[in-house]
């Protein structure tokens, strides 16, 4: 556990016993992991509403938070169970809104806004399990055991599913997004 995961954890500890300003710094200190990785996984649209619903889970769970990993790990584990709670309400009613093609319209303005949509919607083309394997060990920078706690998968799973991420991602780069190779039943934002 690092300096950082170790403070936080400290903090996790400490708010888990009442400590309000622990809690503060707990959730300054993690709020913008939590709020990248839940946007990777399903979208930024609905990143703020996912965060904040991370952090209503957490905080009714910080008493019997044990630290037997990072409290960082256990938070994203926490968000990664949001994420899927949230898929699976929004897979089991109709949608009635169509999605906004605004991203379409190319950035005139050079403000790096369009990579960043075609890096989002690349990742959202992957697989559930690849793109959340991928968002935590490449954009949140854990380790692949910290992944693999946070996915409920053993390590050699985490790397197995990098790898494949990357692979695709290659693939989609090359001028081939269709070539994402989507498993019956996978997820996807």
């Amino acid at each position: 556990m690092g300096d950082d995961d170790a403070e936080i954890t400290a903090w996790a500890l400490a708010a888990g016993r009442g400590d309000r300003e622990a809690a503060a710094r707990f959730i300054r200190a993690t709020q913008q992991h939590v709020r990248r990785f839940v946007a990777h996984l399903i979208s930024p649209a609905e990143a703020d509403d996912l965060t904040q619903e991370t952090y209503l889970r957490a905080m009714r769970s910080l008493p019997a938070f044990a630290a037997r990993s990072s409290a960082r790990t256990w938070l994203l584990g926490i968000a990664r169970r949001t994420a899927v709670d949230h898929v699976r309400a929004a897979t089991s009613r109709p949608r009635t809104v169509p999605l906004s093609e605004w991203h379409d319209t190319p950035d005139t303005r050079g403000s790096g806004f369009d990579g960043e949509v075609v890096l989002n919607d690349l990742l959202l083309a992957l697989p559930a399990d690849r793109r959340e394997a991928f968002v935590a060990t490449q954009v949140l920078g854990l380790s692949y055991a910290e992944a693999a706690e946070v996915c409920g998968c053993p390590v050699g799973t985490i790397r197995s599913r990098v790898a494949r991420a990357r692979e695709d991602l290659v693939v989609a780069v090359e001028g081939n997004p269709r070539a994402i190779r989507r498993r019956p039943g996978s997820a996807a934002g």
